[in-house]
């Protein structure tokens, strides 16, 4: 549905709209939706803060979009790593100072590779807002956000087929 400045639409009113950006208002909270950057979803989700369901993609792989600190990133579920993981690339596009963290090496699929620990202020997926997570920014970029362990040990996880739920415990 096309909406333009002014206009309402499911609890998303649009404030203003610019060549390459929006300003959208969400329950009193106002954001900018820049052209180009990963989707985001918007509108109210079943599950007040407490339950997220994700479909998994052609490929099998459960894939959306949240925050990280408050700006916009893609994520896929990764239950085979420790925690949050974060390209160099979206680091820096999302304003993560993370050369002040510890560095480490880490073992990955694909051999020994460096990085930064540190711990996230915030991550936002679906209604859920998690604080203080732990993530690693890896040097090699990445084609999105790794939604490791740090943050699935704190749901409950169910899968039948191709759906997900992940229900804060």
């Amino acid at each position: 549905r096309a909406v333009g400045a002014g206009d309402e639409f499911q609890g998303v009113k649009v404030i203003a709209v610019a060549k390459d950006e929006a300003t959208v208002e969400i329950q009193g909270a106002r954001r900018t939706l820049r052209l180009g950057e990963a989707p985001v979803s918007v509108g109210g989700r079943s599950g007040s803060g407490k339950r997220i369901q994700l479909v998994a993609d052609g490929r099998g792989h459960f894939v959306n979009s949240g925050t990280i600190n408050g700006q916009v990133m893609q994520y896929m579920v990764d239950t085979g790593a420790s925690a949050v993981a974060i390209g160099q690339n979206d680091a820096d596009r999302m304003g993560i100072r993370y050369r002040s963290g510890q560095p480490v090496q880490m073992q990955t699929a694909n051999g020994v590779a460096q990085g930064w620990r540190l711990r996230l202020d915030s991550v936002h997926i679906g209604d859920v807002e998690l604080r203080g997570v732990d993530a690693i920014v890896t040097q090699q970029p990445m084609p999105m956000v790794l939604l490791g362990n740090s943050v699935l040990t704190q749901f409950n996880m169910t899968r039948s087929g191709n759906e997900m739920v992940l229900e804060k415990r």
